[in-house]
């Protein structure tokens, strides 16, 4: 019997395991310049009217915004919902943070998400970023 239940809770994992991959929780991609000028890009045309320019937060739309939007510059470690992790950062790009202003995204691709994430990292470890 207990074989069985071994059995039983292993094709399980790996059955829950291959769905979860085939769900598109793949591996994020390398991280190229490519992605990043898409990651750019992508900001400019949906990020940047609440995150600003320079994603301090400071955009003309964000100034409305209560609670304000997230300022990138900010240590990654620092940010609410992301505590260090690109992963947690994807996470809210494509699910959104509830009771705030910062909609879902997951009409974009994975990989425009992606790029996002990468790019909006790269305020928070720019050497020329604002102290």
């Amino acid at each position: 019997m207990k074989r069985l239940l071994w059995v039983v809770l292993l094709s399980s994992f790996f059955l829950f395991s291959s769905l979860g991959q085939s769900l598109g929780q793949s591996a994020p991609p390398k991280k190229t310049p490519e992605l990043l000028a898409q990651g750019k890009k992508l900001y400019e045309q949906n990020c940047m009217p609440c995150h600003g320019p320079k994603g301090d937060g400071k955009g003309p739309a964000g100034a409305l915004l209560k609670p304000p939007p997230r300022d990138f510059n900010r240590p990654l470690s620092q940010w609410t919902y992301s505590k260090g992790d690109l992963k947690k950062v994807f996470d809210v790009i494509s699910k959104g943070i509830p009771n705030t202003s910062m909609v879902k995204w997951d009409q974009l691709s994975e990989q425009d998400r992606w790029a996002l994430v990468y790019f909006v990292e790269g305020f928070a470890t720019s050497p020329t970023k604002k102290k």
